[in-house]
């Protein structure tokens, strides 16, 4: 399988998503923003973490107008697989690819620690190694994950079954880090190939590292 990981200026997780698809035994390659077109072959691309162009306006609103860009959603309407994390997401709601807004975290402090998840439907590639209701346990970091969309679109994306992940504590009790609409930490689009968290599975590979719940999340993208 052949990962396409963008790079933006200030992007600071690129290093880490080539090492953990890498691991994953998969073909990486790092694209650089100013590029136009994706690599041949590309099967998966992934916008990752960090802070693109300094977060200056608002997180990702001008990583959205990097060249790279409209190859990656012509990429995404004809079908082919993104992952968004965290500054990713945050890239993938700019563009319209996914629904809603993000905004400050409700405490407005930077949050950075491992926080427990829990899988609402894994009726989709990126989640199907998981069972509904697993608890995972992956990393967080963000300044302005504060997820927010209206009732009306939030009916949607339940109607549709796009939420995938809810923050919660180690019993699968919502917990809320900062803020959310309803606890949500990661969705995707109604085709079930754009997908967007915030926490970081990138960083949870290793049980040595704290942990490796990431694995069968990424694992997800690299079949079919």
């Amino acid at each position: 399988m052949k990962v396409s990981v963008v790079v933006f200026p200030g992007t600071n997780c690129e290093t880490d998503t080539k090492y953990a698809y890498e691991k994953l035994n998969a073909d990486v390659e790092l694209v650089f923003h100013k590029d136009e077109t994706l690599p041949n072959g590309t099967d998966l691309v992934v916008l990752p973490g960090g802070f693109s162009y300094g977060d200056y306006l608002r997180s990702a609103a001008i990583a959205k107008f990097s060249p790279i860009m409209k190859d990656v959603i012509r990429f995404a309407n004809e079908g082919g697989k993104v992952l968004g994390i965290c500054n990713g997401f945050q890239m993938l709601l700019e563009m319209g690819l996914l629904e809603g807004a993000m905004k400050r975290n409700a405490s407005v402090h930077f949050i950075s620690k491992y926080h427990h998840l829990r899988v609402i439907n894994n009726d989709n590639i990126f989640l199907n190694k998981l069972n509904v209701n697993d608890i995972i346990n992956i990393p967080i970091a963000h300044g302005e994950g504060n997820y927010f969309i209206d009732e009306d679109g939030l009916k949607k994306l339940y109607d549709n079954n796009q939420v995938l992940l809810k923050y919660c504590d180690k019993n699968g009790i919502d917990k809320n880090p900062n803020g959310s609409v309803d606890s949500i930490a990661c969705i995707c689009n109604k085709n079930r190939n754009v997908f967007g968290l915030m926490p970081h599975p990138e960083r949870a590979i290793e049980a040595l590292l704290g942990s490796s719940d990431g694995v069968k999340m990424l694992e997800g993208l690299l079949e079919g």
